[in-house]
């Protein structure tokens, strides 16, 4: 808490400063990569310090220099097209040593055409380009090709720090050979699979497609110093592979569809198969041997036949009783009619009566 709270005092005192002091402190003292907001510093532009070069061991700088006296390691190369292997082997040296002052240097163009080749940047792109990575803290311009003892000097340089390959160049079979001889040499491990000679290849092996790319981006065939008829070529081929590229696209898309339509055919199937199977089960449930149709079906047949079948007659019938003679009816105007005759056990009776009344 303490550390911080020291850290944030410091920030304030570093904002609180004009810019001529913080140009004068950022010269004097020792330079941290974390967080920067600005390049790395020229070697020629720094001034010189006054105190004696006296050079660490490698024990001592392994063990831990104090603050104000950071290992001084320099690492020198062409950098052409400045990529994550020049980054790694930088950062690499960078982290040798637990106090460490990284120094760069870049050769120049002269230099560099005379024993390596052309480069597709020129010096100055290249000197900005290390200068704006993290962990550099000092570059040198127009670096040698081979190092001198006075150079080392001048620079006060603790440790060199490159690959172990042996580097043969300039009429020697390794040019860093005296400084590994004299113990001052750190190595660091190549980044295989990246080098600015990798980078170029695969230009040059896809040329048509980088200068179709710059075509297409507004490039004129002059500055790509293309012919009139490559040019007409390459404009050809850019609406082919336009028409191709369609092509597949509408491939793609035919297939995406294709597949769909195919999953939804296996749901639309799955649930087929499953509604069938339910109508099935219901369908033998209903209309199966066993099914309730048979049952209602024997139901109604047994009620049927109970309901047309006559009853069994008894064996023997009960005997009528007799019934009692209806008594006569006669009408009283009728008595002395001749056509009306009453039956005779009845007159005598009748008339017996009326002559025994009179």
């Amino acid at each position: 808490m303490e550390a911080h709270c020291s850290g944030l005092g410091r920030k304030r005192k570093r904002e609180e400063l004009n810019g001529e002091m913080e140009a004068e402190c950022f010269q004097k003292l020792p330079r941290r990569t974390l967080g920067l907001t600005e390049p790395a510093p020229f070697a020629d532009e720094l001034l010189a310090a006054k105190t004696p070069y006296v050079r660490v061991s490698m024990e001592e700088a392994r063990r831990g220099t104090p603050e104000g006296r950071p290992v001084r390691v320099y690492a020198d190369g062409i950098f052409d097209m400045f990529h994550s292997g020049h980054a790694r082997a930088l950062m690499q040296a960078k982290c040798l040593f637990p106090n460490t002052h990284l120094i760069v240097g870049v050769c120049s163009d002269d230099l560099t055409h005379k024993f390596k080749g052309f480069t597709v940047m020129n010096e100055d792109e290249r000197y900005d380009a290390v200068s704006h990575c993290r962990y550099v803290d000092e570059v040198v311009r127009s670096a040698p090709w081979t190092l001198t003892p006075e150079f080392l000097a001048e620079h006060r340089i603790d440790f060199v720090a490159h690959d172990d390959i042996p580097y043969i160049s300039a009429g020697s079979d390794d040019v860093y050979k005296h400084i590994k001889e004299a113990g001052m040499f750190a190595p660091t491990q190549r980044t295989e699979g990246i080098s600015t000679s990798d980078v170029i290849t695969r230009i040059v092996r896809d040329y048509d497609v980088y200068v179709r790319r710059n075509l297409q981006r507004g490039y004129t065939a002059k500055e790509l110093n293309v012919s009139f008829i490559n040019e007409k070529k390459y404009h050809l081929q850019e609406r082919v592979d336009k028409v191709k590229q369609k092509v597949r696209d509408v491939e793609e898309k035919s297939k995406e569809f294709v597949q769909k339509v195919e999953e939804k055919g296996i749901d639309l199937i799955q649930k087929w198969e499953e509604k069938s199977r339910e109508f099935i089960g219901n369908f033998l449930q209903m209309f199966g041997p066993d099914g309730a149709l048979k049952h209602m079906l024997k139901e109604g047949k047994g009620r049927m036949l109970q309901a047309i079948s006559p009853r069994q007659s008894p064996s023997s019938s009960p005997v009528r009783e007799e019934r009692s003679p209806s008594p006569t009816f006669r009408l009283p105007f009728f008595t002395s009619s001749p056509f009306f005759s009453p039956p005779p056990h009845h007159s005598s009776t009748h008339c017996t009566g009326k002559d025994e009344d009179d």
